[in-house]
């Protein structure tokens, strides 16, 4: 045996020196390698373990909170498969079929495909086209990203503060500025208290006939009249304190405002005989709290194209209210006194329930420009014209006006102030300190003629077409002291109000007829609005970052398309109401809704004497604008229903005439037969027989010329 073993070790060895065992299982007709050396005797070295020097993985840590079993009383679902025995035989899959495989067993070429492998625990990529994150989410970063989703969620929201369970609520209720430009003014009430913001006029249309101006009907505040504390006021411009004194004809409260804007109702007031009604007068400090009845109410610098315009911070028992008023956001203003927005974003960051903002220029894209702009346009006229320049804005324009000044200053020029409201509201300004300019550099309207044209400017009123502004007779050769010449230049810097637009070209047209040059927009920024564009009231939004949202001041399509760019700041569509002149919303720090409608609407003001128009006489005039008059002139006979003489018919406004004639002849058949057919008690009241022939008349004439004139019979009874 021992032998034996000893003879199989050396076979063994001889083996490892140089020969190969055959293996059994080895093809015997297989051709062999012609490449391959068969007494090669070289060994593979073995493959050194690979060193993976990566930190353990972190466990991954799961916060969710265990699903809960599926709560399923369904009955079993009933097997309709045919049963199949199952197999495991290679080659088959698990019903028996012949198994197919989903990948080609060669490439496009024609050669065996590659095998490939899953991609590698260890988050390599062999074999795969995915790449697994190798970011791994730490339970410090989970709390990390949930924290700041939570401060950008109150940054963002901050309104969500406010206690939605709270019980106050307040109302407002627009009473002009909605659906119209100008003529703002607004209520805001509790159950105990109320007071009024801004008291504005606003201009008429081509069809009121005689009217001056417009005022908001004040039929509910003499329902209100006894919870009424004060009144608010936002700034100095017409559209906002110009129906004052029309107010307080019929109602007084305290006034609230800073030193120009209730500079300028007292003048107001010495117009109207109110001189001692400044005793209401109540002014305000901005960043200052005054509390009034159940608010608390502050000023806020805003910029805008008067000086002292405010915003204001309502703080009430439903929550804190911001209402802009008219606002531009403009970083480089004439007095260098910025926009108070440190108040409003500190008003934002606290929790705001409500925004009111101005709609007026919410198709604008973009900034509007400030006003600084102006000057440069003013600059290059002033260089190069060699008559005298007359200059017209809103005189309410303060910043403009200084401008011009200053401009005329620096050019050698005088300057005389024409126009009763342009003279007050300078004089109210210097007097102020707002402008600071030398009386020296000042004349009167009968010293122009003294001096060279080149060494002169005129700032005057007109800058709308108005028919008895200073402009106006300057361009019609009806000015007392100012003839207008071909070398003069005339510049409009203000947009025609809507509604104005017609009178305004027509002014244009006087003076061109004259010679005279007239810029008003065909150079570059000779008007920058006063009013924020869109993105400025995407600042706004986006500073206060309020719960509701209330377009306010502007027509329809204003304040609609200004609701459009609040939901893209983030405001809730259904946070969201747009209001008409009238609507009363109640506002509570749950919900946002409109309650009722009160009475609303426009007196009409004849401003030459201060006095009031009755709806029925602007009414009459329209219709005899429109339709003409007819005025039928009789003496009727009791006895035989006829008429005595002969029958006075005047037509205005109806007929022509050389058509007149005819139709004087109808309307006395028409009356004759109308007599004859009377009842005998009717004949003995004449105001009896007025309306039987007014009736007959209006009859004919829409039979006839298919309108509706002013019919007045006058009846004599004899």
């Amino acid at each position: 045996m021992e032998n034996n073993n000893n003879e199989n070790n050396n076979e063994n060895q001889e083996n490892k020196r140089g020969e190969r065992t055959p293996n059994p299982h080895r093809n015997p007709n297989r051709t062999p390698n012609p490449h391959r050396n068969p007494n090669s005797n070289a060994t593979t070295e073995p493959r050194e373990p690979r060193v993976d020097n990566r930190p353990p993985r972190e466990p991954r840590v799961d916060n969710r909170p265990p699903r809960e079993p599926r709560d399923d009383n369904r009955p079993p679902r009933e097997n309709k498969r045919p049963f199949v025995e199952r197999t495991n035989k290679p080659g088959m899959d698990r019903n028996g079929f012949p198994e197919k495989s989903s990948k080609p067993t060669s490439d496009r070429n024609g050669f065996p495909a590659k095998k490939s492998f899953p991609p590698s625990k260890s988050g390599g990529s062999s074999g795969g086209n995915r790449r697994k994150n190798p970011t791994t989410v730490s339970e410090e970063m989970n709390i990390s990203l949930m924290a700041n989703r939570e401060a950008n969620d109150i940054r963002m929201n901050p309104w969500k503060a406010i206690d939605s369970n709270g019980a106050g609520k307040v109302r407002f209720t627009p009473l002009g500025g909605l659906g119209e430009i100008g003529g703002n003014m607004a209520v805001f009430e509790t159950e105990d208290s109320a007071f009024i913001f801004d008291v504005g006029m606003s201009f008429p249309d081509e069809t009121m006939h005689g009217v001056d101006i417009l005022v908001p009907d004040f039929s509910y505040l003499h329902t209100i009249k006894h919870k009424i504390k004060a009144i608010i006021i936002s700034h100095a411009h017409e559209d906002h304190i110009g129906a004052v004194p029309y107010l307080f004809k019929e109602l007084k409260f305290p006034i609230y405002g800073t030193p120009l804007a209730l500079a300028m109702i007292q003048n107001k007031f010495e117009e109207h005989g109110l001189k001692n009604d400044v005793s209401y007068f109540n002014f305000v400090t901005k960043r200052e709290i005054y509390e009034i009845g159940d608010f608390k109410i502050e000023w806020m610098h805003m910029t805008h194209s008067i000086i002292d315009a405010c915003s204001l911070a309502i703080q009430t028992p439903a929550g804190t209210i911001i209402h802009t008023a008219d606002f531009k956001i403009d970083y480089t203003p004439i007095d260098d006194l910025g926009p108070d927005l440190h108040r409003l974003a500190y008003y934002g960051s606290q929790g705001v329930l409500c925004l009111m903002s101005d709609s007026t220029n919410s198709h604008n894209p973009g900034f509007t420009k400030s006003e600084r702009v102006v000057g440069k346009t003013f600059d290059s006229i002033f260089q190069n014209t060699k008559g005298r320049v007359i200059m017209s804005t809103f005189s309410s324009n303060i910043h403009r006006v200084y401008q011009a000044m200053e401009r005329a200053i620096k050019h050698n020029r005088k300057i005389c102030v024409i126009g009763r409201s342009m003279e007050r509201n300078v004089e109210t300004t210097r007097a102020l300190g707002y402008v600071d300019l030398a009386e020296k550099h000042f004349i009167e309207a009968h010293e122009v003629n003294k001096y060279p044209d080149n060494e002169v400017l005129i700032v005057t009123t007109g800058s709308q077409g108005e028919t008895m502004a200073a402009l106006f007779r300057m361009a019609t050769d009806e000015h007392r002291h100012i003839k207008l010449k071909p070398s003069d230049v005339v510049l409009i810097s203000a947009r025609a109000i809507p509604g104005n637009e017609g009178s305004l070209s027509k002014l244009m047209n006087h003076i061109i007829k004259g010679g005279t040059t007239v810029h008003y927009s065909d150079l570059p920024d000779m008007h920058v609005s006063g009013h924020a564009g869109q993105e400025e009231q995407k600042l706004m939004l986006r500073l206060v970052q309020p719960k509701f949202f209330l377009p306010v001041h502007g027509e329809y399509n204003h304040i609609a398309q200004h609701a459009k760019t609040a939901v893209s700041c983030g405001v809730d569509e259904r946070n969201i109401i747009l209001m008409s002149d009238g609507d009363q919303v109640e506002i509570t720090p749950k919900y946002l809704k409109k309650v009722k409608t009160v009475k609303s609407g426009k007196t009409y003001i004849d401003n030459q004497n201060n006095m009031t128009i009755e709806n029925d006489i602007v009414l009459d005039r329209q219709k005899l604008a429109e339709d003409g008059i007819v005025n039928v002139v009789a003496q009727v006979s009791q006895s035989n229903q006829a008429v005595v003489g002969k029958l006075v018919v005047t037509t205005h406004g109806l007929v022509s005439d050389k058509d007149s004639k005819k139709f004087i002849n109808d309307i006395e058949a028409d009356v004759e037969l109308l007599l004859a057919s009377l009842k005998p008690e009717t004949m003995k009241d004449h105001k009896a027989i007025e309306n039987e022939i007014r009736n007959s008349v209006r009859k004919y004439v829409i039979k006839t010329k298919k309108r509706y004139p002013l019919i007045i019979p006058t009846i004599f009874i004899v």
